[in-house]
């Protein structure tokens, strides 16, 4: 089953801790609790800034803060993205499965084929 939620990262900033706090956490509960599924491109940092009326150097902070805590992990000119939470492997296999994504939407594959593309490299035994 397809699950076709827009997804938007969603922050609200008021006086109870600094900004870039705000900031951090927001995103990290989002991220920790799916409702910002892995791989999910965040906005720039200037971006990000302009739109909840932040300096660029607080939301730049959380970011950096977010990454060493590893929820986000920024690919240098494609952006930032949600990170894989998890072991390594599960970590791993994220990273491969948005790989494949990107290169099956790029052949105009749809999902059902995608999946079963997927299913069939599994039963084969590739990999073992």
């Amino acid at each position: 089953m397809r699950d076709n939620r827009v997804v938007s990262l969603k922050i609200r900033i008021d006086d109870s801790a600094p900004p870039y706090e705000q900031v951090r956490a927001q995103i990290s509960e989002q991220a920790r609790s799916g409702v910002l599924p892995v791989g999910y491109r965040l906005p720039t940092v200037r971006g990000l800034a302009e739109s909840l009326g932040l300096a660029v150097n607080t939301v730049a902070k959380a970011y950096r803060a977010l990454e060493t805590d590893g929820v986000i992990e920024t690919r240098g000119r494609n952006g930032t993205f949600v990170a894989a939470a998890g072991s390594a492997a599960e970590r791993g296999a994220a990273v491969a499965a948005q790989t494949y994504v990107e290169h099956v939407r790029r052949l105009g594959l749809g999902e059902s084929a995608a999946l079963a593309a997927v299913r069939d490299a599994l039963r084969a035994g590739y990999g073992k």
